[in-house]
């Protein structure tokens, strides 16, 4: 296959390319980018097929990215990606927007049955019985001029996933290709809700150890990391580990040296931080009870797992009746938060991550099977 590249290098050309693109049943994208010392990812290179030519967007040249966003938004063109969780967040600092309606070819395997979370080029060498070079993964996208060898490779990304996705989907039913494009809108609407710094504690490993006024600790201290790794554009882990905020929540360290004793605790984060962290903990120490986080519940005993047995049975049924790979159908977070809200005895309530066609196909049975436990 004779792939034809065309450069996009100024805001003009990406102007009158994008109003052609926005004319298109279909694009298929990708990006490639750097994130190794920074919060942000640093794009390198944008991918756009359109089923006849292949385009390489130098982000390093491009200023006005409203033209792309406008497609991006376009109801009536196809965004076809493969495993797009990181692209979005590039789409998403470059233009303000994101791509809808989202179809992902991984997802769309996943839904015929091919596999489950499968590689890009397993993907395609299922598909298209086409075996892509590899090694260009973690390539200096930043660097000018990018080797043959890169440009090869982005290309092919895009290149090869127009002929994946016209393949997928002439194997995908009406409504499992409705499925698909369901999927991608809950993922787009999950990374457009920005997140609260000041709910992020809720994630940290074993919170649920802490007491609700070392959870106050917590919350301030996972607040303050979040907002620094933003500001000073690091990864999270560069101003001050996971374990080391459940570390400082839990023993509340008053001085320095106290503070140097901890477990985990780098010298260098003493002594850039340290002043600042006793300040926070002191702040988070003084707030009256009322405003303390509640408890987070404990994990699901061991008894429940013959629970979760039994409801994970009701999405693989339903998998082998629809011929759909077994781990698309229920995640196993979803059915902890469903046991969650009523275990041991009960009444239970479908969590709001419960969503759309697996809502309406397994909701009641899922309710049913957790009442006829309860007995």
């Amino acid at each position: 296959m004779t792939i034809q590249i065309n450069w996009i290098t100024s805001d003009a050309e990406l102007a009158e390319h994008c109003a052609h693109w926005n004319t298109l049943p279909f694009i298929a994208l990708d990006t490639e980018f750097i994130r190794v010392d920074t919060f942000y990812p640093i794009a390198g290179l944008l991918q756009v097929s359109d089923g006849v030519s292949t385009f390489l967007i130098d982000p390093l040249l491009i200023n006005a990215w409203q033209p792309l966003a406008q497609v991006f938004s376009n109801q009536h063109v196809v965004k076809v990606l493969h495993a797009c969780g990181e692209d979005l967040e590039v789409f998403s600092l470059l233009t303000g927007a994101l791509p809808v309606p989202l179809f992902d070819t991984q997802v769309a395997a996943g839904y015929l049955n091919i596999g489950f979370s499968m590689g890009y080029s397993r993907l395609v060498q299922h598909v298209l019985d086409i075996e892509l070079p590899k090694g260009e993964t973690r390539s200096d996208w930043l660097q000018r001029p990018l080797s043959d060898l890169q440009v090869l490779y982005a290309a092919q990304d895009t290149a090869y996933l127009v002929d994946v996705y016209q393949a997928l989907v002439a194997q995908l039913s009406e409504q499992k290709y409705a499925w698909v494009l369901e999927d991608g809108a809950f993922l787009v609407g999950a990374y457009g809700q920005e997140t609260d710094p000041y709910e992020l504690w809720r994630g940290v490993k074993l919170a649920w150890k802490l007491t609700p006024q070392q959870l106050a600790v917590l919350r301030e201290l996972s607040a303050w990391r979040e907002q620094q790794a933003k500001l000073r554009d690091v990864p999270r882990n560069r101003i001050v580990r996971e374990s080391t905020l459940w570390a400082l929540a839990h023993e509340q360290p008053k001085d320095l040296q106290h503070l140097a004793k901890l477990e985990d605790m780098h010298p260098r984060i003493v002594r850039n931080e340290g002043s600042t962290l006793l300040k926070l903990i002191a702040h988070a120490r003084s707030l009256p009870e009322q405003k303390w986080p509640e408890a987070l519940p404990e994990p699901l005993p061991i008894e429940a797992a013959k629970v979760l047995k039994t409801l994970r049975k009701i999405g693989l049924a339903l998998g082998v009746e629809l011929d759909i790979a077994p781990e698309l159908m229920l995640r196993k977070k979803i059915l902890e938060e469903l046991l969650r809200s009523g275990y041991p005895h009960g009444p239970y309530a479908l969590p709001d991550s419960l969503q759309g066609w697996r809502r309406e196909l397994m909701g009641d049975a899922l309710l049913a099977c957790l009442a006829e436990e309860s007995m």
